[in-house]
């Protein structure tokens, strides 16, 4: 019996673990049941007891290309014959290189050149914002100090990443300890702040996710890019849910011929195998940093640029290549869409709001009155998908669905219709 089948693991867990988002009064109550997962295959998780599901929000938005996918396995187990991990301050190795090389070759000439890797979204944002402190610190204008969100934004759990968070059930108990940052919920209110003492605008291009997969309106990112060249600010893009095909493009702002000063990248750039991220930005940025020590960015991670992430990551982005992963994959989003159509039709889903692979189907009593909060309609939902063999988790109540792009047309099926039964089960006697 291996440790991940243990008969020991509820009751260890329960005694000793303390897991994120989540109610441990529920959790460790003597009739709560945890789904243990022990191993996958392509778009399926099985658990302890061998039953299978389809992992239908890739592992909290992180799997792109499935599990145990051979290309990723063997690009880890390789680069385990060699060392797993070394410094990277003060040294470097060839992965490292390569994937700085192969994330920059994704963007026009001369536009994003160089990668500062760390370890996750909320690193990958707040490196985004150091460097646009000190860039304006370093350039004779150290009065750009104000960063400007947006209403329901989420760039992660960090002191950093979460000052920028629109969203007060994660982020309004700490805001004593956060740096000042200012949210607006549009383009209008954007335009109505004096614009001379802003280092970066900081966005979720095309779709809010925390927010309940909120979509901006078409033509929103460009005309904000447009706003940040007229007024010199920089544009910060956090693509660590959005990035790596997700929208349909390589990254979302592809869809509206933007790039940004900064983009911050995560989640499934290793293929959702490891924990790394990067951030990318301009060759302006980067020389701004150049001279004496004091001009130094004094800011990284002991994990930087690991290199097991690396080969992964590498590995992921030569399966987008090789298996033309982006245009297999505008059939499926096809597919997904109509299924979302139909599921639109029950009496409870009062809207689906996707954006390529990515959709949010949101849960309401009526049009025009939501359920009550301690009803927790969104979590019964995906507790009575689970029994249909569905796994994913809601935004309050806001079901989402972001599957992996190996996921077959019958699985992907069977993944609405469990969701559809499970609506109809909560939803018709709640």
């Amino acid at each position: 019996m291996t440790p991940g089948e243990s008969n020991d693991t509820v009751p260890l867990d329960k005694a000793h673990l303390w897991h994120p988002f989540t109610q441990h009064c529920d959790w460790n109550a003597p009739e709560h049941e945890p789904l243990v997962l022990v191993s996958g295959q392509g778009a399926v998780l099985h658990d302890s007891a061998g039953r299978g599901y389809i992992d239908g929000n890739s592992s909290i938005w992180t799997n792109l290309h499935g599990h145990r996918h051979p290309k990723i396995d063997a690009a880890i187990r390789a680069q385990l014959d060699r060392v797993a991990h070394t410094s990277f301050l003060g040294f470097t190795h060839p992965l490292a290189a390569e994937l700085a090389r192969e994330l920059v070759a994704l963007w026009p000439t001369e536009t994003l050149t160089r990668v500062f890797f760390s370890d996750n979204g909320s690193t990958a944002v707040e490196v985004a914002l150091k460097m646009a402190v000190q860039f304006w610190q370093q350039t004779g204008h150290p009065e750009r100090t104000r960063f400007v969100a947006f209403t329901g934004a989420y760039h992660g759990d960090t002191m950093g990443a979460s000052s920028l968070g629109g969203i007060a059930t994660f982020h309004g108990r700490f805001s004593t300890w956060q740096f000042p940052a200012e949210h607006v919920a549009s383009l209008a209110e954007l335009r109505s702040l004096e614009a001379t003492t802003i280092a970066a605008v900081v966005i979720e291009p095309l779709i809010q996710g925390a927010a309940g997969m909120r979509l901006w309106p078409r033509g929103m990112l460009a005309e904000l890019r447009r706003w940040c060249d007229a007024h010199g600010v920089l544009l910060i893009l956090d693509e660590v849910m959005t990035g790596f095909g997700r929208t349909g493009r390589m990254f979302a702002c592809e869809h509206e011929g933007v790039v940004p000063d900064f983009i911050a990248l995560a989640k499934g750039l290793t293929g959702g195998y490891l924990p790394l991220a990067a951030t990318l930005t301009t060759e302006r940025i980067f020389n701004a940093f150049l001279g004496g020590p004091e001009r130094t960015l004094y800011y990284g991670h002991s994990y930087t640029a690991n290199p097991l992430g690396c080969a992964a990551a590498l590995a992921s982005l030569a399966i987008f290549r090789d298996e033309h992963v982006l245009e297999a994959l505008a059939p499926r989003i096809e597919l997904f869409a109509r299924l979302l159509a139909e599921l639109r039709q029950q009496p409870h889903v009062s809207e689906v709001r996707q954006c390529g692979f990515i959709a949010g189907i949101e849960l309401r009593r009526t049009v025009d009155e939501p359920y009550l909060p301690d009803q927790m309609i969104g979590t019964k939902v995906c507790l009575a998908a689970r029994q249909h063999g569905l796994l994913t988790r809601p935004i309050r109540d806001t079901i989402v669905l972001m599957p992996q792009y190996c996921i077959t047309e019958p699985q992907l099926r069977a993944a609405l219709k469990a969701l559809s039964t499970a609506v109809h089960e909560v939803c018709g006697h709640s």
